[in-house]
């Protein structure tokens, strides 16, 4: 029985996934931010003996040494904080945490799995960045970033351990627009009627979020969850899968005229 390690799991994509894995031949360790949010999923896996939740606050140094005694065969790295705003205002407090969390805290995550995977000369790591990581998104620059930057860290990390000659997988998600609160939430949290610059400029932002993320988002899960699942189970060489179909068609014609 493989074992798999969710780090930022406490709902939206991460939860339809384990939803599905959950009734398959696999040991899940599910781990969230807060004890309330550890007593939630709890209650909610309350019935499956192939699943462990605890809490990974995966900036804390304490919390991550729990992992040093866990053998584990696949790590999806899906811990992530987004905020609004824009890059010429945001303060750099915010822009730090943001990459505290999205980057250096996952590679953190990333570099203790590592240690056993190379031991054993195989494993599974599995990195959940963003189509936005591809496509710059006005007022979402700090969030934008950290994705572009995993994608990066990503591909250097694929090439380092084939000089290894370890069998050892890397794959990156890149999820488009979906509904999951997520997005709602970093769109809230930038402050427009505050703002110096782009306060005559809201509602021509307002209606391009409402296009891009209303408009545009998908309710359903099944197209991120199904090529999740694939990442997960395929031992193939793939590196990237992104969905849903319409948007990641968009990144790559976005890529070749406007790279």
């Amino acid at each position: 029985m493989e074992k798999i390690l969710f780090t930022g799991a406490r709902s939206g994509i991460a939860q339809s996934v384990i939803e599905k894995l959950a009734k398959d031949n696999y040991f899940i360790y599910i781990t969230v931010h807060t004890k309330k949010e550890e007593k939630i999923i709890k209650g909610r896996y309350k019935g499956f003996k192939n699943v462990s939740c605890f809490k990974l606050d995966v900036t804390s140094s304490e919390d991550r040494k729990k992992l040093e005694d866990i053998d584990i065969d696949i790590l999806v790295s899906n811990a992530a904080v987004g905020f609004g705003g824009s890059l010429i205002e945001i303060p750099i407090s915010k822009l730090k945490e943001n990459y505290e969390v999205n980057v250096f805290a996952n590679i953190e995550i990333i570099k203790l799995v590592l240690k056993k995977m190379i031991e054993k000369k195989k494993g599974k790591i599995i990195i959940m960045s963003s189509i936005a990581g591809i496509i710059p998104i006005e007022f979402l620059g700090s969030y934008c970033s950290t994705k572009s930057s995993l994608i990066m860290l990503a591909k250097v990390l694929k090439k380092e351990l084939k000089l290894l000659g370890v069998n050892i997988k890397i794959k990156v998600i890149e999820p488009g627009i979906y509904k999951t609160g997520f997005n709602e939430v970093m769109l809230d949290n930038k402050d427009l009627e505050e703002s110096k610059y782009f306060k005559n400029k809201e509602k021509k932002i307002r209606l391009k979020e409402y296009l891009m993320f209303d408009v545009m988002g998908k309710d359903n899960l099944d197209s991120i969850r199904r090529k999740i699942i694939k990442a997960i189970k395929s031992n193939n060489n793939k590196f990237v899968y992104s969905a849903p179909l319409s948007q990641r068609l968009f990144a790559k014609i976005y890529q070749i005229f406007k790279g």
